[in-house]
């Protein structure tokens, strides 16, 4: 079987076609996900995600054949929708700050942490408030609005004209989910919102249009899976393999990790840990912070740090401090950067593989991991980086053969019996390193103590 995969992260999008037989994907094209800036509020461009699809759905239908559809997307995105299914207004950008200038009122709305497992976050990120700041900010709008759907059920609804919202891109720091007890919370009621019909991730929401099958050349009764959150989507292949406890960091615009049968924790929403919703309609506690944003923002533009590279930053303790994204992650609000601006392209290249590691294991200490930490996505492919998790964290570190396991775990909604494909390496760090990288690690979090940040150690 072969099954398209609409991924839509928020750095690109993506079309991937996955044969079931290898469960690998045998075709794939790629966007950037632009943000338009136009009036009347930063938006994503759907018009431009959707040509993107058809035509990308019409080749592939063509030249391999296209069985089933599945839809994976990034977080705090929510879509409000007219009588008619059309947008009753643009999809709200969750970095826009808007959200911002009504914070005190959206604060007296919002049920607390304990219930919802949402931190409070800046902007939109909390959809939560970027629904809020939607409704007062346009007070036409409540009328207009008929339901809201979560962000994957608008891709999925869009194609079979069926839309829901689904407990996974609910569960997602939204303070619309109740996640322990699996019921959406106040919050909506007492904006005047509907939200629409709830959908497991893997329920059938529909067979295409006749429209869409028109001008793709699928079959009309060519089925759509609801869809899912996409850190959960990369969680989902592990929760059918792996017994016991492991954690999962999922790698691109945002870091993920995920504990699953860790120690019980108090989470901390000063930290940016939440409590997400795996696919079985499970909590599962997390931590994150925007690891692929600060290494484009961070990175030098030179080729990989040498040997002599990564000896002197760790013999010197030449180090990228946090935050660089001060908005999210476990040290939000922190100014951070270089400890010196005078350190090479190669230095920098080396105090960023160790700076993003050092982050990665701090979110995986406050959500009490336990077990083999599984990396997926293009993090996998810097031995830095990995070999500083597994000192730090003192636990295997198993790396993923694939480059993203969004699309894979999409696929799985079609067919959870398919072989996944997917070999897991453990990756050993050279024994003459451990002892420098250890060192190293305990020198930045000492560091990191003095620049007076809170830490969980």
């Amino acid at each position: 079987m072969k099954i398209a995969v609409l991924d839509i992260g928020k750095t690109n999008v993506k079309l991937a076609l996955v044969d079931t037989a290898s469960m690998t994907e045998i075709a794939v094209v790629t966007r950037p996900n632009r943000v338009l800036s136009g009036q009347p509020y930063p938006h994503f461009d759907i018009d431009g995600i959707w040509a993107f699809f058809l035509d990308g759905l019409r080749r592939m239908q063509a030249e391999h054949g296209v069985d089933e559809i599945s839809v994976t997307t990034h977080g705090a995105c929510f879509v409000l929708l007219d009588a008619g299914g059309g947008l009753a207004a643009p999809v709200l950008d969750y970095e826009h700050d808007g959200p911002d200038a009504l914070a005190q009122a959206y604060d007296s709305l919002r049920q607390p942490f304990e219930d919802t497992g949402a931190p409070r976050l800046p902007m939109g990120l909390n959809a939560g408030a970027q629904l809020h700041w939607l409704v007062q900010s346009f007070p036409e709008l409540t009328a207009r609005t008929a339901q809201v759907v979560s962000y994957p059920q608008y891709w999925s609804g869009r194609l079979t004209g069926h839309f829901a919202t689904e407990p996974t891109s609910l569960g997602c720091h939204t303070d619309l989910w109740l996640p322990r007890e699996g019921r959406f919370s106040d919050l909506p009621e007492r904006l005047g919102l509907t939200m629409a019909p709830l959908a497991a991730a893997n329920d059938v929401a529909g067979t295409i249009t006749s429209e869409i099958a028109a001008m793709t050349g699928l079959a009309p009764h060519t089925p759509v899976r609801s869809g899912i959150h996409d850190s959960n989507a990369s969680l989902l292949p592990y929760l059918h393999r792996m017994e016991g406890a492991f954690s999962v960091v999922s790698t691109g615009t945002w870091v993920i990790c995920m504990s699953v049968e860790g120690d019980e924790v108090a989470l901390d929403p000063l930290r940016d840990t939440l409590m997400n919703v795996n696919a079985l309609g499970n909590p599962v506690p997390s931590a994150r912070f925007m690891g692929g944003r600060e290494y484009e923002r961070m990175r030098p533009q030179t080729v990989a740090p040498t040997r002599a590279d990564i000896d002197r930053v760790l013999a010197q303790g030449k180090a990228l401090y946090p935050a660089i994204e001060t908005a999210s992650g476990p040290f939000g609000g922190c100014a951070g950067g270089w400890s010196d601006e005078a350190m090479t392209p190669g230095e920098k290249g080396a105090a960023l593989s160790l700076y993003l590691a050092l982050m990665t294991a701090t979110c995986l200490d406050l959500i009490g991991a336990r077990g083999p930490v599984i990396v997926e996505g293009p993090f996998a492919r810097n031995e830095l980086y990995l070999d500083m998790l597994t000192v730090r964290t003192g636990r295997p570190v198993l790396v993923s053969n694939t480059a993203t396991g969004t699309s894979l775990g999409a696929a799985l909604l079609c067919a959870p019996d398919a072989d996944l494909g997917v070999s897991l390496t453990e990756r050993r760090p050279p024994e003459e390193n451990a002892a420098r990288l250890s060192s190293y690690g305990s020198r930045w979090y000492s560091a990191v103590t003095e620049r007076n940040i809170a830490l969980v150690l």
